[in-house]
């Protein structure tokens, strides 16, 4: 059954390359995987591993956070900068994109400090809770209060 499945990825994978060599332009391909590799091997992976020591004593979800922040800020990047866009054509890049690149930021910055938030709100419950003294609930028929 694996062998199955591997033959129908590895022709998957022929039909996909064939169509970008038939329908497409291959040197501009070329050049967008080279430069991805490039972006991860030469900004990415450094800037990992210098923030590394810095966020070593912070929280799993704050290493993620950070690092889902990088990888999104350096994809988007030339979206940002606007690296494409066309006078004549104004459907080419028509949204504001650094707003939008901070909005999926701030929303990355939520959810590393949710947790926290979630286990300061529990603990400030079971806080109140010991501090609440008893209800003296008694009535004078001996019966409890509703």
């Amino acid at each position: 059954m694996r062998w199955i499945l591997y033959a129908a990825g590895a022709g998957l994978v022929l039909l996909g390359v064939t169509g970008l060599i038939k329908e497409s332009d291959p040197i501009g391909w070329a050049v967008w995987f080279g430069g991805a590799a490039v972006a991860h091997d030469a900004i990415l992976v450094p800037l990992v591993l210098l923030a590394g020591p810095a966020l070593r004593r912070t929280r799993r979800a704050v290493r993620a956070a950070a690092i889902v922040a990088g990888t999104v800020t350096l994809a988007t990047l030339p979206t940002v900068l606007a690296l494409g866009r066309r006078a004549d054509n104004p459907s080419i890049l028509p949204l504001d994109y650094g707003r939008n690149l901070l909005l999926v930021l701030a929303a990355c910055a939520v959810a590393a400090l949710l947790p926290r938030l979630w286990t300061a709100v529990v603990r400030l419950r079971a806080r109140r809770r010991r501090r609440k003294p008893p209800r003296q609930g008694v009535s004078a028929g001996g019966s409890e209060p509703f």
